[in-house]
């Protein structure tokens, strides 16, 4: 091995580095098509809200039904007189409050609204641009897919600020915990009508 003549080696690059959020392509202004929209955007828009729709119900239901069993359960139990039974009694009523809790932090149901309803609507925006029915009937293909592009961003962005509000807030109205289903900016407005 002494006799081999070192070899000359470029160093070798570091290996890409993995991030949790894939990086986006660098891409020209206004290059990408409808179908490619659709299938990068929307549809992984939609996959995500369904998933995270489906998610946070699951959630909210078994924390539901496990503090109505435990809320139920309590009273029963106080009234029987066995040993040990007042520490289980105990346990329920910490499991129950600490559940109550949990969701007056987490808004499970509030989020699972969001998320559905946004997945619905993004459903809804698809269909309507596909078929060129409602706001889009009467627009040319380039201009309906500004509409279509401009409306899908805009639901996505109310529904992220949605559901920031409803996690930073103790306390949220119904109204305010859902995106907004009006008209999406003044160029959509003055469409609309």
């Amino acid at each position: 091995m002494a006799d081999q003549a070192p070899s000359e080696t470029s160093p070798q690059p570091a290996p890409p580095v993995k991030v949790s959020d894939p990086r986006l392509t660098p891409k020209p202004f206004a290059s990408i098509p409808p179908e490619e929209y659709i299938a990068e955007r929307l549809n992984d828009s939609i996959a995500w809200y369904d998933k995270s729709a489906n998610k946070t119900k699951e959630l909210y239901l078994r924390m539901r039904a496990a503090t109505v069993i435990g809320g139920a359960l309590v009273p029963v139990l106080v009234n029987i007189d066995l040993p040990y039974l007042n520490i289980l009694t105990t346990l329920i009523s910490l499991v129950v409050v600490l559940l109550v809790s949990l969701e007056s932090v987490y808004h499970y149901r509030e989020q699972w609204t969001n998320y559905r309803s946004t997945e619905q609507l993004l459903r809804n925006e698809y269909f309507l641009y596909t078929t060129k029915g409602g706001i889009y009937a009467s627009f040319d293909p380039e201009e309906a897919y500004k509409h279509f592009v401009d409306r899908v961003e805009e639901v996505i962005s109310a529904e992220n600020s949605a559901t920031l509000r409803v996690l930073t807030s103790v306390s949220e109205t119904k109204s305010e915990s859902r995106p907004s289903l009006k008209p999406l900016s003044k160029a959509s407005r003055n469409v609309d009508r």
